[in-house]
């Protein structure tokens, strides 16, 4: 397969991560669609959506380390959890993370870098995976740019399908070190790192 479906993603440091695992274990009500792992299923946040030839790796990857160099980040925060339903009316939940200015230049500075590279025009096959993918899966690839970008971006770390039963106590401050190119999977999973590069952080 030349080409595939990416997300170009933030990934949060190894405790929130964990966090989102340990979470998206106990969640009330829900499928199996999405069970987050630290090494095939990885929490994240997503900045970019698309489809890319796999030749373009390497320079994608130059491309995100040149945007990283030029971004610094200070910690984020999760200001809560969110539940979504998706088409098919199933409950998604969510942590919210405070949108900032460093987060959302970041967010538009990687969608531009990106232009050149990504188109929308995305088919099955290009998802990561053997299974047929959830109809919601190469919609939300097609559609991130006017739905899910730009004024629209709303930055979150989705825990997966189902809700949040035990209470938790916010706000979780936290960082966010590293931008990884990922093969998008089911469910707009990011399921296999292709590139990635370090973030400046200010130690604020």
């Amino acid at each position: 397969m030349n080409r595939i479906a990416i997300d170009v993603a933030l990934l949060p440091e190894a405790r929130i991560a964990r966090l989102a695992i340990e979470v998206n274990r106990k969640l009330v009500g829900g499928g199996k669609g999405i069970v987050l792992d630290e090494s095939a299923c990885l929490p994240h946040i997503s900045l970019a959506m698309g489809c890319m030839e796999r030749c373009q790796t390497d320079s994608i990857g130059k491309t995100l380390t040149a945007v990283a160099r030029d971004c610094v980040l200070d910690e984020l925060t999760i200001t809560g959890i969110v539940t979504v339903l998706n088409a098919a009316g199933e409950p998604n939940s969510l942590f919210a993370v405070a949108k900032t200015r460093a987060l959302q230049t970041l967010h538009e500075r990687i969608m531009m870098a990106m232009e050149p590279y990504m188109s929308r025009e995305v088919t099955a096959d290009m998802i990561w995976g053997d299974d047929e993918p959830a109809p919601s899966t190469p919609a939300w690839v097609r559609d991130y740019r006017e739905k899910a970008a730009f004024a629209a971006f709303f930055p979150h770390i989705t825990i997966g399908y189902g809700t949040v039963a035990e209470p938790m106590t916010f706000p979780i401050r936290f960082v966010a070190r590293q931008i990884a190119l990922c093969h998008l999977g089911n469910h707009c999973t990011c399921r296999e790192v292709l590139a990635s590069a370090a973030m400046p952080f200010s130690g604020r």
